[in-house]
C-alpha cells in the first residue's frame, strides 16, 4: 500500500527533526505555556532569533502564572529587541487572562484560543496540534510554501490562500498531528526553502507537482507590494552630566505603544526641515545637528532620523514632561527601548 503524505513526511520527520529549546524530546508532548510563548515570538521573527529570548523568557517567567505578575514595563524591556511589539502587549494581556480567568489553562478548543489576546488562527491551530495532538492546520509562512508547491498552487498570494489553507486541511492526519504540524514546518524551513529548494530530499519529490514543472523555486507566487513611504523626523538626544540620557514613554497603543523612547519630533513623509523640527525639541537648549543619522524600516513604512544631541542644565532639568526619565548608558538593557531608539542612543555616544 502506498503511503500518504502524512506517513511520509512523519518518517522524514522522525529522521531529521530539529532541535529547538521550545520542543519537547520525541515521544513527549509540548506544554501549552512553551508552545503559545514560542508561536507568538516566533511571528515576523527567525528561529535563531528567537532562541535567546524564548531561552530568557522561561528562566524569567517558567510558567503563565508568572508571567501574568510581571509588570508590563519588565515585559516589554525582555521584549527589546524583537519588534512588532504589540506582541509583547498581548502577550503579557494573554497570560493574565489566562492565569486569572482560566486558572492558568489554555483552552483546547478553537474559539477559546482566538477569544484569547494575540491569539489568531494559525497560533490557535499550533497550540491545539502541537501541545494537545488535536487534528488542527497551521499554516504559516514556510506551510504555505510547501503546500503551494507540492499543489502547483499558481495563484499569487493572498488570493491562494483560500485554496492553500483546504489544502493543508486536507492532509492533516489524526495521527500524530502535533509532530505532523511540527514536520511541515521544518520542511518548509530546511527543505522546501524559498531559494534553491532541496527537492532530491524531499519526502514529497515523488508526488510534488511544482518539481514535476519544474516550478518550484517560482512558488508560490506574490502580488507585487506597494511601495513603502519614507518618513523623516529629528531625534534629540538630552544629556545630563553624569551622562545620563532623556527618555520618554510613548503612548500605549499604536506603533512601538508602551515602549521607551528617545523624544523626536513627529515623523512625517516628505523633507525635513531642521529649523522647523527643532520647534519640537523636549526642552529649550543648544542643539547640536549631527552629522549622518539613523535608517530604520518598519511593517508599512522607511525611517530616517537626523540626530541633535545637547547637554542639561539645572534650570531644564525642571521643564521635563509628565513620562520622562533619565537613564544611564549602563542601565539601557534594562530600559524597553526598541531597536531603532537603540540606534539613535549608539549614533549620538558614537559621534
Amino acid at each position: 500500500m502506498a503511503m500518504t503524505h502524512a506517513q511520509r513526511l512523519l518518517a522524514w520527520y522522525d529522521r531529521h527533526r530539529r532541535t529547538l529549546p521550545w520542543r519537547a524530546p520525541p515521544g513527549e508532548r509540548t506544554e501549552p505555556y512553551r508552545v503559545w510563548l514560542s508561536e507568538i515570538m516566533l511571528q515576523q521573527t527567525t528561529v535563531a532569533t528567537v532562541g535567546d529570548y524564548f531561552r530568557r523568557f522561561v528562566e524569567r517567567w517558567p510558567t503563565v502564572g508568572t508571567l501574568a505578575a510581571a509588570p508590563l514595563d519588565e515585559v516589554l524591556s525582555a521584549w527589546a529587541g524583537l519588534g512588532y511589539y504589540a506582541r509583547a502587549r498581548n502577550l503579557h494581556a494573554c497570560a493574565r487572562t489566562v492565569s486569572e480567568q482560566l486558572d492558568g489553562r489554555f483552552p483546547e478548543d478553537e474559539s477559546g484560543l482566538l477569544a484569547l489576546p494575540g491569539i489568531g488562527p494559525y497560533t490557535a491551530a499550533a497550540i491545539r496540534a502541537i501541545a494537545f495532538d488535536r487534528p488542527a492546520s497551521a499554516v504559516d509562512g514556510n506551510v504555505e510554501r510547501v503546500i503551494a508547491r507540492l499543489f502547483a498552487i499558481e495563484t499569487p498570494l493572498p488570493d491562494a490562500r483560500p485554496e492553500i489553507n483546504a489544502r493543508a486541511a486536507g492532509l492533516v492526519p489524526n495521527k500524530r498531528p502535533g509532530d505532523y504540524a511540527q514536520a511541515m514546518m521544518d520542511l518548509g524551513a530546511t527543505v522546501c526553502t524559498p531559494r534553491s529548494p532541496r527537492c532530491v530530499i524531499c519526502p514529497f519529490i515523488e508526488t510534488c507537482h511544482a518539481r514535476a514543472l519544474n516550478i518550484a523555486e517560482s512558488l508560490p507566487q506574490r502580488a507585487p507590494k506597494a511601495d513603502r513611504p519614507t518618513r523623516r523626523g529629528l531625534a534629540f538626544v538630552l544629556a545630563r552630566s553624569d551622562g545620563a540620557i532623556l527618555l520618554r514613554k510613548r503612548a500605549p497603543t499604536g506603533l512601538l505603544g508602551g515602549m521607551d523612547e528617545v523624544p523626536s519630533s513627529a515623523w512625517r513623509e516628505g523633507k525635513l526641515t531642521i529649523a522647523e523640527a527643532l520647534k519640537e525639541a523636549p526642552v529649550p537648549a543648544k542643539w547640536q545637528v549631527m552629522e549622518g543619522g539613523v535608517r530604520h524600516t518598519f511593517t508599512h513604512f522607511h525611517l530616517e532620523l537626523v540626530v541633535a544631541r545637547a547637554t542639561a542644565t539645572t534650570s531644564r532639568l525642571a521643564r521635563l514632561a509628565p513620562g520622562s526619565a533619565w537613564c544611564t548608558l549602563d542601565k539601557m538593557t534594562e530600559r524597553a527601548l526598541p531597536t531603532v531608539m537603540r540606534k539613535i542612543i549608539a549614533h549620538a555616544v558614537k559621534g
